[in-house]
């Protein structure tokens, strides 16, 4: 029960036991789950605001390289362009000139964040990078720090090894 009238009433005993039924459903031991057909992720594609703040953030406070950019094979004069994250994955961005894409909307049922995985000790470094820049962030459980980039989206930077979350192994 809560005490927000703003907030839905949630009937956490059910939400409980439909996750458990989900469990005993489908997760399977990692003896006995196959392999996934997939080979990782290529990339995650975001629209941007302006290529080179974009680039000024991400390759200078986030350190991200910057890998490539190239014209937009689905709308003339955009540009697509890249960031290594890491262990061959990366990070994309389109612009859309001439269009009003309007501002980035975190909207239910949307995308709510890109969790990306970092060493500890360059967690805190990118940490004061981001008081450095001046980026507001909110730092849970001492291993995650949430923030927007300039393009609206919302990161997590998270010190835990890629395949576990806050101590429990999740691959």
């Amino acid at each position: 029960m809560t005490t927000d009238p703003d907030e839905p009433e949630i009937d956490l005993a059910a939400v409980d036991a439909e996750r458990e039924r989900i469990r005993a459903t489908y997760l399977k031991s990692e003896e006995s789950r196959p392999a996934s057909t997939a080979r990782g992720l290529h990339h995650f594609a975001i629209v941007a605001r302006d290529v080179e703040e974009t680039v000024r953030f991400y390759q200078g406070v986030l350190g991200f390289p910057l890998t490539d950019i190239f014209e937009n094979r689905d709308y003339k004069g955009s540009n697509h362009f890249f960031f290594d994250i890491g262990n061959d994955n990366l990070i994309a961005f389109f612009d859309f000139p001439g269009l009003d894409v309007g501002p980035y909307a975190e909207v239910l049922g949307g995308l709510h964040h890109v969790a990306i995985s970092v060493e500890p000790e360059r967690w805190e470094m990118l940490k004061a990078r981001l008081e450095e820049a001046g980026v507001d962030y909110q730092s849970e459980s001492g291993t995650s720090i949430y923030f927007r980039d300039p393009n609206g989206a919302r990161l997590e930077l998270i010190a835990d090894p890629l395949g576990e979350m806050y101590g429990t192994k999740v691959l």
